[in-house]
């Protein structure tokens, strides 16, 4: 019966939903010169930056450097800005809550999807960068659509349980930025982990977010399916994120207008 009840919702407002979705992408590059051109230049720019930075201690040791690099930035950067903003969108959203009824899970959605289309978009920079460092290409490239894909439904769970949280604890926009801070670190995205000692690897590998940028680095740098443990564990915690968010929306949506 929810099933059925959701659905229906979702498609009676998945106009505004997409009419959300370009309004992110909008105020996103609203007064820049370059407008969505930044979404080209500023995974390639910073990818680049630690190239240079991280190139002479961990580059002489990892194939194809600047694909690691930028494969890893991609991933980070997507879970990062889209539970950021998944985060905010209900108190964003609250001068329209306020006066017309609009299903609350549609703002961290919209504010997820938008991120996801400019994750899309960059693919176009990973494939240049891909061909001007004669980076091998692969059928094996296809199946990087798995951990992606895997990395949105667990981004969408956790952007589910931070828009809730925000709304009644005001300092986790301060937290949470501590807390991605310490989560880049922990992805690896500029070092290779076979540096580390072994007795530390558990600790990537308990973290989602390096599951799939490790599945991601295994289809697109090493041609590769990705590892099927890591992404079976990855699948797992995805699914569970999902309903564990879905559920602590639904309880706590209607306590929302009390606090925005």
């Amino acid at each position: 019966m929810f099933e059925h009840r959701f659905i229906a919702n979702f498609t009676k407002y998945r106009f505004l939903l997409v009419e959300l979705v370009k309004r992110d992408i909008s105020v996103k590059y609203r007064g820049s010169t370059l407008g969505i051109l930044w979404s080209f230049l500023n995974p390639l720019l910073q990818t680049i930056v630690m190239v240079l930075v991280f190139g002479y201690l961990f580059g002489r040791d990892t194939p194809n450097f600047p694909v690691y690099v930028l494969t890893g930035r991609l991933g980070f950067s997507f879970f990062s800005a889209a539970t950021k903003g998944a985060m905010s969108s209900i108190k964003k959203g609250s001068s329209i809550m306020k006066k017309i009824y609009i299903p609350k899970y549609v703002y961290p959605l919209s504010s997820i999807l938008s991120e996801t289309i400019t994750l899309l978009l960059t693919m176009i920079v990973l494939v240049l960068v891909m061909f001007f460092t004669k980076c091998p290409f692969s059928i094996y490239n296809i199946s990087a659509i798995l951990p992606l894909f895997f990395l949105f439904i667990f981004t969408i769970g956790c952007g589910l349980i931070l828009a809730s949280i925000n709304v009644f604890f005001k300092d986790m926009t301060y937290l949470y930025g501590v807390f991605t801070q310490l989560l880049m670190y922990g992805c690896a995205i500029f070092y290779p982990i076979s540096k580390l000692p072994e007795q530390y690897l558990i600790i990537f590998y308990a973290n989602p977010v390096f599951c799939a940028i490790s599945g991601f680095r295994d289809s697109i740098l090493y041609g590769v399916f990705p590892n099927i443990n890591v992404m079976l564990y990855l699948v797992i915690v995805a699914i569970l994120t999902l309903v564990i968010g879905v559920i602590v929306f639904y309880k706590t949506q209607d306590n929302f207008i009390l606090h925005i």
